[in-house]
């Protein structure tokens, strides 16, 4: 409960003999004081007893008004803090309350505002991808969303984000959100999200806007699931495999490319013969950004790669013909059941085929690997990356060659 008292400031009085009134401020065994810009004489004060006595001056009643309303304006300030963090200080309460807490432009929606306008920039110049910015504009609806269920508000100052607020914020989006009927949000999708809100407030530190991160103590983890890939004699499987729908076929080819060079699908279908390039040993590779980090990511051209090329370059196309993520997805289903793979066949089971089969399983580092895939460091490999029996066989046969 928060407690007020009115006393006379000591040795600040003015020529008329008036001295400051101020207010002492107690919570929680803590106090502190502040001005409320009114003066009264020690005097008078006194006489009637503090203010508490039945009043006969005009002006001592307006004095007695306005520190009826400072009482009251500061309760409820202190109602509307704690509704979002219960553990607020009395530091923060009369910065919020003084208007010393600089609020104009650190709204966290403002924030986020800012770092997704600067966003759809780069994708309008296809450094990043539609995909990825929706995400973005989808975390801050429901942050919205939850600052309106969760505490009645519209907005909050990115100072005045606590620790109770996040990860209430994350409970919320794991058991309360809503979407298209489906309560809740998987832990991995939560995770996302609040790494978007601590990457959209890192943007902000750069311009100035804020000094510190608001989420940077956020620390949830991402459940590492096994990738789903294919081996080598599944892979033939379906290359070996010829398919009477033209549809079928496409979707096959498209897959192999994948699966022949780690691109994710949105990367791979936006290739052309510009992205082609030839190098002093007359070797063929593909060049080009993810559109997602738009990190660098170069990678030879192998022989099943041409060969798909090579099938569609009279079409003028792109490298591989392009096929909405949806339907590609349904008819790899239809290729597993023809093919008899008992695999949930999607775009990124062909990214997790490069990453395994295609390069580790074949003796490539994983630092190369990583520099293919476009990744940033080698744990994003490692998350696409199962480590095959093959390579521990080939690992274990040189160490019993040492103990022979």
């Amino acid at each position: 409960m928060l407690k007020v008292i009115f006393f006379l400031k000591p040795g600040k009085a003015n020529t008329k003999g008036e001295s400051p009134v101020f207010a002492r401020i107690s919570h929680n065994q803590q106090s502190i004081d502040m001005t409320t810009s009114k003066r009264i004489s020690k005097e008078r004060w006194q006489f009637t007893n503090n203010l508490r006595n039945v009043l006969k001056l005009e002006k001592e009643k307006v004095l007695k008004h306005s520190l009826d309303i400072f009482e009251l304006n500061l309760e409820k300030k202190f109602n509307e803090l704690t509704k979002v963090d219960p553990e607020i200080s009395l530091t923060q309460l009369k910065n919020e309350f003084t208007g010393k807490t600089k609020t104009e432009g650190t709204s966290i929606l403002h924030l986020i505002e800012t770092h997704n306008n600067y966003f759809q920039k780069k994708v309008n110049t296809d450094e990043r991808s539609k995909a990825s910015f929706q995400k973005y504009e989808r975390s801050k609806e429901l942050l919205t969303i939850f600052m309106k269920k969760q505490y009645g508000i519209q907005d909050i100052s990115s100072n005045e984000i606590s620790s109770a607020f996040i990860y209430n914020l994350e409970s919320f989006l794991k058991y309360e959100s809503v979407y298209k009927g489906r309560v809740g949000i998987k832990n991995n999708s939560v995770v996302k999200y609040m790494r978007m809100y601590k990457t959209a407030c890192y943007y902000c530190i750069r311009m100035g806007l804020i000094d510190k991160n608001p989420f940077a103590l956020y620390d949830g983890k991402l459940n590492i699931k096994d990738a789903v890939f294919l081996t080598q004699q599944e892979l033939n499987r379906i290359e070996n495999k010829k398919f009477a729908a033209e549809r079928l076929e496409r979707v096959k080819d498209t897959f192999l490319f994948s699966c022949y060079t780690g691109y994710a699908p949105v990367d791979a279908c936006n290739l052309t013969s510009n992205n082609i390039f030839q190098d002093n040993n007359d070797a063929l590779w593909i060049m080009t950004n993810r559109t997602k980090t738009a990190i660098r990511a170069n990678v030879p051209v192998l022989p099943p790669t041409l060969k798909i090329i090579n099938k569609y370059k009279d079409l003028q196309i792109g490298l591989i013909p392009k096929i909405s993520n949806q339907k590609m997805n349904a008819y790899l289903k239809e290729i597993a059941d023809l093919c008899g793979i008992d695999k949930n066949l999607t775009w990124y089971v062909a990214r997790h085929t490069f990453a395994t089969t295609v390069t580790l399983g074949n003796g490539v580092r994983i630092e190369n690997v990583s520099s293919m895939m476009g990744h940033t460091n080698i744990k994003q490999t490692q998350h696409y990356a199962k480590v095959l029996d093959v390579n521990v066989m080939e690992d274990m046969a040189k160490l019993k060659e040492k103990y022979m």
